[in-house]
């Protein structure tokens, strides 16, 4: 059954989260928003394309003004500017205008890659996102962050645009490959841990059901996690203060994902760094030995990474220098006070961090130790 949530913009109605099992009402969200007189494209990577792409287009099929699909590469080597040059040369051609719409069919890079598009074609037109992972469902689609990789560093051009509509089928999650959809648990995991001790006992609860994607329970799951995004970016839409408790994991995480040429998933990455994160948490005795292994652990039977190798801790040090999060030199940390409630904290150490990423690491002697 179809559930709707709606977030707030400046404490004003912005859009809905639609919550469903199939693209049978699609059209009529997208109607209810006027697109029976634009022009609509669907942008999508070639993986999502050959899944979904046909069926989507076909929905807006002689609905709208015209309809038209812009397709990419997968994955995240794609998430440049060099790809958004060359939807707006396809947008320009295709005669699109500022009241026209982008439809984001596929997970966080084509989100982001597509709100961005969006934010800056013609000084901004509408788009809406339709995510087609569980990382994309669970936490990119939400809020209105979009952006690209610049030089390999993560999401550093971008722009803050919010969508019209997030249309969630969740049947999509069906089809993901199993490392892909248990790397999208990472956020869900994280919105628990940062505001939410219930949801963070629920997902221990329900981890069978999760893990065998029970559509019902996965909606439940959805709607949860979603619901404290909604709460954290409604009370800072711009990060400008609590929304930066989104950013658990993050900073190391974007770092192992840089030192690892992106051959790790976001969420894998996420996962390491929430980890790195509860570890200095522990040490500074904010939560204790036991809630620190619990947290660990977690992520285990969910298939998600607690310990990497192959890595050079001095280098994940220096990379979390160029994270985007650093505020007067100082990097911009979200640590756990507890289960379910985390602080933003500037004041971690490079000895920390270095501590915290050899707490991860699982070097060669360890293997022969």
């Amino acid at each position: 059954m179809s559930e709707k949530i709606n977030v707030l913009y400046n404490r004003k109605p912005c859009y809905d989260i639609l919550f469903t099992g199939s693209f049978d009402e699609l059209w009529t969200e997208l109607a209810a928003l006027g697109c029976g007189d634009r022009r609509l494209c669907v942008v999508t990577d070639s993986r999502v394309d050959q899944l979904y792409g046909a069926e989507v287009l076909n929905i807006l099929d002689g609905k709208c003004r015209k309809a038209v699909k812009y397709v990419f590469p997968e994955g995240e080597a794609g998430k440049n500017l060099d790809t958004v040059k060359e939807i707006y040369r396809f947008l320009i051609e295709e005669g699109f205008e500022r009241r026209d719409m982008l439809l984001a069919l596929g997970g966080g890079v084509v989100g982001d890659i597509t709100g961005y598009a969006a934010a800056t074609y013609l000084r901004g037109i509408d788009f809406v996102q339709i995510p087609s992972t569980l990382l994309a469902q669970a936490d990119s689609s939400i809020g209105g962050k979009t952006g690209v990789d610049f030089d390999g560093y993560k999401n550093m051009v971008g722009a803050f645009k919010m969508p019209r509509l997030v249309y969630m089928n969740l049947a999509l999650l069906q089809t993901l490959e199993e490392r892909q959809y248990f790397s999208g648990f990472a956020e869900v995991m994280k919105h628990g841990l940062i505001r939410d001790a219930a949801f963070y006992e629920w997902l221990i609860e329900n981890m069978y059901e999760i893990c065998e994607r029970d559509l019902q329970v996965l909606q439940e799951m959805l709607i949860r996690s979603c619901t404290v995004k909604k709460l954290v970016v409604e009370k800072d839409p711009e990060e400008q203060g609590d929304r930066a408790l989104l950013n658990l994991g993050h900073t190391i995480g974007h770092a192992i994902e840089k030192a690892k040429n992106f051959t790790l998933y976001h969420g894998e990455c996420v996962a390491l760094g929430i980890v790195a994160a509860a570890y200095i948490s522990w040490k500074r005795e904010l939560l204790s030995m036991e809630e620190y292994y619990e947290v660990r652990d977690m992520f285990v039977p969910f298939y998600l990474p607690i310990s990497i190798d192959d890595i050079d801790p001095q280098e994940i040090l220096r990379l979390t220098k160029s994270d985007k999060k650093m505020e007067a030199g100082k990097i911009k940390f979200v640590l756990l006070k507890k289960i379910g409630k985390a602080v933003i904290d500037h004041s971690v150490t490079d000895e920390e961090i270095l501590a915290a990423v050899n707490e991860i690491y699982f070097s060669e002697e360890d293997a022969h130790a």
